[in-house]
């Protein structure tokens, strides 16, 4: 069963696309709780990605837009989801488990960056972002992510359907 949104009492954009973050990370761990070790492996999609992959690149894109994008923290790869071929990819070895502790652990580091930071702030310079007239707010940033929060969990939703008939409210 679908989890609730977050309350509609909340009023402050601050908390709401915070509590919305956090919503979203948790659905998309959720979907893919209960996925055999086989449909997380396997595409469903002409695009060919996998779940597995899915949350391999949002914890990516955590990092990307965090960590290297906002603190302007040096990451060593920070296309480390792409693939010989440019497309997402996981290592053999990987597993729901290991990717779930990374992309957990990297959700916390997200919110450890951007905890009590107005959202007015710039991204530091040095990172992703090499000008300060390139660099977006932490808002744009919270924005972004959370969009890209709302497809990618949209598009697990239809993955899911697909692999085992199951369908969220």
């Amino acid at each position: 069963m679908a989890r609730p949104e977050p309350p509609s009492s909340l009023s402050d954009p601050r908390e709401l696309v915070d509590a919305y973050l956090d919503y979203y990370r948790a659905e998309l761990l959720r979907k893919l709780d209960g996925l055999s070790a086989k449909d997380l492996r396997q595409s469903r999609l002409p695009s060919g990605w996998t779940p597995l992959e899915l949350l391999g690149h949002l914890t990516w894109v955590e990092r990307r837009w965090f960590q290297w994008g906002f603190a302007a923290e040096p990451q060593q790869d920070p296309w480390g989801d792409r693939g010989p071929d440019d497309r997402w990819h996981v290592a053999d070895e990987d597993t729901l488990e290991t990717l779930t502790a990374r992309f957990t652990a990297q959700c916390d580091a997200s919110r450890a960056v951007a905890a009590d930071v107005p959202t007015e702030r710039r991204a530091a310079v040095g990172g992703r972002f090499s000008t300060e007239a390139e660099a977006p707010s932490l808002g744009w940033i919270l924005f972004h992510v959370l969009q890209e929060y709302a497809r990618h969990v949209g598009q697990l939703d239809v993955v899911r359907e697909l692999a085992d008939g199951r369908v969220d409210d």
